[in-house]
């Protein structure tokens, strides 16, 4: 269940678009959400929109986190906006290893 606790500790913090988020914090949410979103897609589609709809917010906040951690500003989320290209940027991002302190804070401790 720890692997969970990523998930609920974004939900927490789901206005905080400051810090930084580690690789892990970000990918298991993300893998936690595709999950659940999954299995709501799966019972109706109308429950899976809901639960898009109200986990856009933390959704962002995290996301954003994850590209203060390799020094980008929060903005470049707006890449999901341009279809294959944009995702591809993204992912590259998202993937790149956490760096030292930066304009965004410390490091975060790794987990």
């Amino acid at each position: 269940m720890e692997y969970f606790n990523y998930f609920t500790d974004a939900l927490s913090r789901y206005t905080e678009f400051n810090g930084r988020a580690t690789r892990t914090q970000f990918w298991m949410y993300a893998l936690i959400y595709v999950i659940i979103g999954a299995v709501l897609g799966l019972i109706s589609g109308w429950l899976a929109f809901i639960f898009d709809l109200a986990l856009l917010s933390p959704t962002l906040a995290i996301g954003t986190r994850r590209l203060h951690d390799i020094d980008r500003p929060g903005l470049w989320q707006l890449l999901w906006l341009v279809p294959v290209i944009g995702w591809i940027v993204l992912l590259i991002f998202f993937v790149q290893p956490s760096g030292g302190d930066n304009d965004y804070g410390p490091a975060p401790q790794a987990s």
